[in-house]
């Protein structure tokens, strides 16, 4: 992947930053270096690892799922966000 102005505007747009102009050519150089880093993973043989692994000897341990709610939670969360309307978080529109 080629990394130019326009994947460095549309990353910009997507990720809501404002990117200075001086600072494009650096960010553009160290994409290039991290996306060349990940290809190279592409060519590790990994045909010998199993493809899931666990920490917990046993697998992981099943609980009951019960729906609980709690108002006074609830409401503890949309009183600290930035905010609210009818249950609802209201944020800003990002897609066109």
């Amino acid at each position: 992947m080629i990394v130019d102005d326009k994947v460095i505007d549309k990353l910009a747009k997507l990720s809501s930053l404002e990117i200075d102009e001086s600072k494009k050519g650096s960010l553009k150089e160290e994409l290039a270096n991290i996306l060349s880093f990940v290809e190279n993973l592409n060519t590790i043989d990994v045909s010998h690892v199993d493809a899931t692994f666990t920490t917990l000897s046993g697998g992981t341990p099943f609980r009951e799922d019960t729906p609980k709610q709690d108002e006074e939670f609830v409401q503890g969360v949309f009183r600290n966000a930035p905010k609210s309307e009818n249950g609802y978080f209201v944020v800003p529109k990002i897609i066109e």
